[in-house]
């Protein structure tokens, strides 16, 4: 089939690279020439483990192919998949739809035949309508259909999410758009993948249901790290003892300093909005959010008591920048609130990560950067570990302990066992587990 990709951020460039590689022709539509030339130079404008790879195949294939003009990228095509930019609007934490609309605007004045037009971006509720209305008014091809098809991709791990997914979820009100869809991902059956049918305002209530629930986990097992840490209990332990019965599962119960990134905190805002605006209060959603925000911002008063309680005049080192391991998104990163209070507090930062520091640059004031997790250690009064990236977790820990000047080393992710952090000399403290002084 002939596919079109509206935006090549994070989940357009994944899901035309992937719908390439079943064998579909995809045109990968873009209005930032630099990105596109990028594209076509090979050079990938997120960190993605295998994307390069994958998208390098195929354009050298003849499936995959970048550019900036629209006509030329809708030429016969059978469906088009928006896939460009929600952000949270300053103002009120609505998902901003003006780059969805403007597309939509676009492709009904640009089609030459029929096509589906499916929003592939995270929309609320009634969004699909909202752009049937717009292709209607803007003169799109008779029998030009819309749908609703969310991604559900982890960062890090995109690809195989994609090719091997939990479930397909196609919102349609017409038999023509689910047959173009069920087409379109029929090579995924062979994987006997999932697929749900479903009305589109459905569809899209999916998405964030789906996503505030896992923020919910997270903020849940926050909670109860803090309760564990006042009563000598074990936030690991009881993550797997709630994690085995098989009604809750283990996945999204890793106490942290909260969660970030380009889908949680955006999403349970829009759910917020979506319940105000309908006049259904989100109340679980909302305590989940305020939790998470109060959450990273405690992370450096953490610091602070490791300290002796003052962070003035202290040298902190950070590891890792990142929300997540395997990418350089830094979008909402905990990172950035738990630097920004140290700072307040009269600390001075240098952080390191592997991949992240290009990205972090522009959002982080008065930061020294080091090479590698030793040179961030050197002469630090404390090390942080925020993010678990893989190199992380077997560090030299005499080499850290005989590079800083101070003792402390304070485990966001509990990548650490404390008596092993104990035993080069260092003093820890996780989350839910309590400190284990030197």
């Amino acid at each position: 089939m002939r596919i079109a990709m509206i935006g090549t951020g994070y989940v357009g460039l994944v899901s035309g690279a992937c719908f390439a590689d079943f064998g579909h022709q995809v045109t990968c539509v873009d209005k930032d020439q630099a990105k596109i030339d990028g594209l076509h130079a090979g050079r990938m404008p997120i960190w993605e483990p295998g994307l390069e790879a994958l998208v390098a195949h195929n354009v050298k294939r003849g499936r995959l192919n970048f550019t900036t003009d629209l006509a030329e990228g809708l030429k016969d095509v059978d469906a088009v998949f928006i896939a460009v930019g929600t952000p949270s609007r300053k103002e009120d934490g609505h998902a901003d739809l003006t780059y969805v609309y403007a597309a939509a605007k676009e492709i009904a004045e640009t089609l030459t035949g029929p096509a589906v037009v499916v929003t592939k971006s995270t929309v609320p509720v009634g969004t699909g309508d909202e752009i049937a209305r717009i292709l209607a008014e803007n003169n799109a091809p008779e029998g030009t259909s819309v749908a609703s098809n969310p991604e559900f991709l982890r960062e890090g791990a995109a690809i195989r999410d994609f090719k091997i997914p939990d479930r397909i979820v196609v919102g349609a009100e017409d038999d023509r758009a689910r047959e173009v869809l069920r087409e379109v991902y029929r090579p995924l059956f062979l994987n006997k993948a999932p697929i749900l049918f479903t009305g589109r305002r459905t569809a899209e209530i999916i998405k964030y249901a789906a996503n505030a629930f896992l923020a919910t986990k997270i903020s849940f097992i926050n909670e109860m790290a803090d309760l564990c840490e006042t009563v000598g209990g074990d936030v690991q332990d009881v993550a797997r003892g709630i994690g085995l019965d098989n009604r809750i599962g283990p996945k999204f119960l890793h106490a942290g300093p909260g969660y970030g990134g380009s889908c949680f905190p955006k999403d349970t805002l829009a759910l917020l909005q979506t319940g105000q605006k309908y006049g259904v209060p989100m109340r679980i959603v909302n305590s989940v959010v305020d939790v998470n925000e109060e959450r990273k911002v405690s992370m450096a008063d953490r610091v602070r008591d490791a300290l002796g309680g003052s962070l003035e005049g202290k040298r902190v080192a950070v590891l890792g920048l990142t929300f997540k391991p395997n990418t350089d998104d830094m979008r909402d990163a905990p990172s950035l609130a738990l630097i920004e209070r140290l700072q307040q507090g009269g600390a001075s930062v240098v952080a390191f990560d592997p991949v992240g520091i290009e990205a972090a640059r522009p959002l982080l004031k008065n930061v020294d950067f080091a090479n590698d997790s030793y040179a961030a250690a050197e002469g630090a009064d404390a090390l942080v570990l925020v993010t678990e990236w893989d190199e992380f977790r077997a560090l030299d820990l005499k080499r850290i302990a005989g590079a800083m000047k101070g003792n402390a080393l304070i485990d966001l992710r509990n990548i650490y066992e404390p008596q092993e952090v104990a035993r080069v000399g260092l003093s820890y403290r996780g989350v839910g587990r309590g400190e284990v002084k030197a």
